[in-house]
């Protein structure tokens, strides 16, 4: 098994070295640039390709419950930081507006942060301001033993 790189928390804020990290396994077919990482917001946006759409030619909804995922992981990341790490436990992500090319825009905000969990909503909107996908990620905050008392 190949080791892929890991977010180090250290980069937590820093919109390349997330764009890079992301340019790793299944990221490759995203292409996501982040514009933005903080505990309060995160931005990120990616081109359209052809190897994104499902057999008629628009984007597959995976692509935007990935895309949803990532944002969410991204800032509960950020807001949990050196506390230990968030894992996804729920995604429920809506398709509002089919796409078939362009430069798409996600941006992730929190609506709750707990402290065993996290729910993160990301919006996704196309070049001409038009929500195009919508969803919320649960996260499940899991403390490093250090925090925990051990």
């Amino acid at each position: 098994m190949t080791d892929q790189p890991r977010l180090d928390p250290t980069s937590l804020h820093d919109p390349a070295a997330a764009t890079a990290l992301n340019a790793n396994g299944f990221g490759t077919a995203l292409g996501l640039e982040f514009l933005e990482i903080g505990p309060d917001r995160v931005g990120a946006r990616w081109t359209v390709t052809p190897n994104q759409h499902q057999p008629f030619g628009i984007v597959h909804g995976g692509v935007y419950c990935a895309v949803i995922e990532t944002l969410a992981s991204v800032g509960g990341s950020a807001w949990f930081a050196d506390r230990g790490t968030v894992v996804g436990v729920n995604n429920n992500t809506d398709f509002l507006r089919a796409t078939r090319e362009g430069v798409l825009t996600a941006i992730g905000t929190p609506v709750h942060r707990g402290r065993t969990q996290q729910l993160w909503k990301v919006t996704i909107t196309d070049e001409q301001d038009r929500l195009v996908a919508q969803g919320q990620v649960r996260l499940a905050n899991i403390a490093d033993a250090a925090h925990l008392g051990n």
